[in-house]
Formats: C-alpha cells, structure tokens, sequence
C-alpha cells in the first residue's frame, strides 16, 4: 500500500477537475516543480492511480436524449455464462455502466437511448436474444440530478492510504 501527501492528493483532485490541466498550474497550485508534478503523474498512470482520461460529451449532444436503469436477472450464474453476459454489455456502446450485484438481480445497467423505439432494439440485442436472461425491469430516468466518476480526494487529510 501507498499512502499519498498533500501534494499528491492535491494533484489528483486538479486532475479529476481538469485533466488537461496545465503541469505550470499544478506546480503553482502545489508548490512542487514542473518536473516532480509531471513524475507523480506518470507514476499515478504506471501504477493505475489515473485509470483513464477522456471527454465526456454531452449524451443530447449525440442523440441521445433518453437514460434507463435496467435490472437484469440472470437463469443461472455460471461464470462462463457471467462471463458472456459482461463482454456482450461491454461492446454495447449505449451501455454507459455496469455493475455486477447482490439482491434481486445480478446486473444493474446504465443505458442510453435516442428513444424508445431505440431502446426497444437495444432490449432484443441485450436481453431478448440471451436465453440465460430471466427478467429484467427498467426504470427511466427523469432527471440526472448528479452524475459522474470523480473519487472523493480529501486534500486536508494527513494521510489517505490506497
């Protein structure tokens, strides 16, 4: 385990804001270097710290103007037909999320869709063409009150172990 100073929390917190940030601005925002703010950021990616940096564009922006919830329940949980279940919703573009879960179902799924005709094709090429699929219920999304992927980076703590 690592634990992460100030400095480190600092950068990471600046990074989840902007992560186009400019390495001047870190350094001035941290009181580190150039080249040490550049180091811990290359060290943060090499040991998966920063998983991955993208855009996040505007989903009505693209088209889509609908999100659902969707609960799957699976027949049975065999890894291999888990395993299936997974690389089918990650090649599915519209799938935003998706989690693997305890409760009444084994999957919840954060779905885009331009409408509902578009959703209906996305049910078929998920769900109705799976056997292993039992059930799934869907809920729409009215309003998204928050979203995101930001980690909570406490940049007071003395120390934050990871």
């Amino acid at each position: 385990m690592k634990t992460w100073d100030q400095s480190d929390r600092k950068i990471l917190h600046l990074l989840q804001e902007n992560s186009r940030e400019k390495l001047e601005s870190i350094a001035s925002e941290t009181g580190l270097s150039v080249a040490t703010v550049q180091r811990r950021i290359k060290n943060f990616r090499s040991d998966g710290v920063i998983e991955h940096e993208t855009a996040i564009i505007s989903q009505e922006a693209a088209g889509y103007t609908m999100t659902f919830l969707i609960f799957v329940e699976m027949e049975q949980e065999k890894s291999y037909q888990l395993d299936a279940f997974c690389k089918k919703v990650k090649s599915e573009p519209q799938v935003q999320q998706c989690y693997y879960i305890t409760g009444e179902a084994d999957f919840a799924l954060v779905v885009l869709g331009k409408d509902v005709a578009d959703f209906e094709k996305l049910t078929h090429r998920l769900f109705f063409e799976d056997s292993n699929v039992k059930r799934f219920r869907t809920s729409v999304v009215m309003n998204r009150t928050k979203t995101g992927m930001t980690v909570p980076i406490d940049c007071e703590a003395k120390e934050v172990w990871c």
